[in-house]
């Protein structure tokens, strides 16, 4: 098969076989994406997946073994997988970093508010959003609340069918001339964010106390627990096929889940090899990877240096050598050309729906600011692991030099010294409340990842 090509899409290359393997992991993925919501329903999806492959807590070894499966959670928010390969660690790993938080809306330490006969809950958004993008649509709250005495109670509204969901106004279209004068991001502010959680009051309570009292009598929680909470505002939209052809997956946060699935599909599925095997799934890239729970923080050389110790390498020098040693996969999503929006994309290097996965040598924007620039050996090498495995991938930038741009947590896994390229699924309206995937490109994902953990 030719696995490169900018003229023919991967669904006309593929023969039957292929085609109906690929709809297989798109329902697959479908389920993942309804199960893994949040990055803390994420992590449990994760673990849960992993736990039956067989894959055991760190803690639970006292030495380690090549064929071992080992995982971290870490905080309930970020996953650490590991099969331990033959070859000694220090010459370095195979791991695919990904990440599994998402765009959405936080709720304020006090969100709840009544005004003129309707309760709110304050939000504060999360990661790079177009704010217009949240109103007048069916939205659910997703999250933990940790209650006076300590204890921690899921919380879960707008999500079953049963459910009442939330909802963001807009102005009518006949009162709307001072607002469709605005810029488009005036248009709608942060501020302005605020989900419609209720309305009816009692004889004795108001709308917002009637509604606390509703909170307290299904998750024992009161007024003060919201400020110990972590509540998420997210679309109550399950995922759905787009298009006639069912060729699209619509849903909310493939960016990174796309690839955070593809990630986990591909450990669990590859054949141990040589080198040890990492998958990481991170929290907090949408807000720069910062946070005890984001690349930042020093729990995945941790990780790595347990694992050295479990196989006897306590040293520093191990640890170095195993990073510089290391190869990396930076697997998150990348922009597709949309031809809606044709000026914003340099046809020629954007990536294109439908075509593969994507490598990306940079990202950053402008000058290449805030990017990794892989280098051309390892995107070199790469390249003949995808062809001899039969990978249809193509090539791609985020956007016109002077257009905008991004970032991914490839410059942070760089900074160990080792080798690191971003490599992920192109997509249509990133960041959107809901965004579209083509199937081909991320069932392309699974079967990019799987061979760069097999090859040597």
């Amino acid at each position: 098969m030719e696995t490169y090509s900018r003229t023919k899409p991967v669904w006309q290359r593929w023969t039957a076989k292929e085609r109906k393997a690929c709809l297989a992991y798109a329902e697959e993925y479908k389920a993942f994406l309804d199960r893994a919501r949040t990055e803390r329903l994420a992590n449990r999806e994760i673990i849960r997946q992993a736990e039956k492959a067989g894959f055991r807590p760190l803690s639970a070894y006292r030495k380690l073994k090549a064929g071992d499966k080992v995982y971290l959670d870490h905080k309930g928010k970020s996953v650490i997988l590991a099969v331990i390969g033959k070859e000694d660690m220090r010459k370095g790993l195979k791991l695919v970093g990904s990440h599994i938080d998402s765009p959405r809306l936080d709720l304020k330490a006090n969100p709840l508010d009544e005004k003129d006969g309707l309760v709110f809950f304050r939000t504060h958004y999360y990661g790079g959003i177009k704010k217009y993008q949240w109103v007048c649509r069916p939205l659910a709250v997703v999250g933990v609340v940790v209650r006076k005495d300590g204890s921690v109670v899921d919380v879960e509204i707008g999500l079953d069918p049963d459910d009442p969901v939330l909802y963001i106004t807009d102005i009518l279209p006949h009162l709307g001339q001072t607002q469709a004068q605005k810029k488009v991001g005036e248009a709608v502010t942060g501020e302005m964010l605020l989900p419609v959680i209720g309305g009816h009051g009692e004889r004795k309570k108001s709308a917002r106390e009637t509604v606390l009292a509703l909170f307290g009598k299904k998750y024992g929680i009161e007024d003060e627990d919201f400020t110990t909470a972590e509540l998420e505002i997210i679309p109550a939209d399950n995922a759905r096929d787009v298009g006639l052809d069912r060729a699209f997956i619509l849903g909310h946060g493939h960016d990174d889940r796309v690839c955070s699935y593809g990630n986990l599909t591909a450990i669990l599925a590859a054949e141990p090899g040589a080198k040890t095997q990492v998958a990481l799934f991170a929290d907090k890239e949408e807000i720069g990877s910062y946070g005890n729970t984001g690349v930042t923080s020093s729990y995945v050389p941790d990780f790595i240096m347990d694992l050295l110790a479990l196989q006897g390498h306590e040293d520093h020098r191990s640890l170095r050598d195993t990073l510089r040693n290391s190869e990396i996969l930076s697997a998150d999503v990348t922009a597709s050309f949309d031809p809606t929006f044709p000026d914003t994309m340099e046809k020629t290097n954007a990536s294109l729906t439908g075509h593969g996965i994507v490598l990306t040598k940079y990202t950053g924007s402008r000058g290449k600011s805030g990017s990794n620039d892989a280098n051309a050996e390892f995107i070199a090498k790469v390249r003949r692991i995808f062809n001899a495995a039969n990978v249809p991938w193509q090539i791609g930038e985020l956007g016109k030099v002077d257009q905008g741009g991004g970032g991914t947590i490839a410059l942070y896994l760089a900074a160990w010294g080792c080798e690191v390229v971003d490599c992920g699924v192109t997509m249509l309206s990133m960041h959107a409340p809901l965004e579209l995937v083509e199937k081909s490109d991320a069932y392309t994902a699974f079967l990019a990842y799987k061979a760069f953990f097999e090859s040597n």
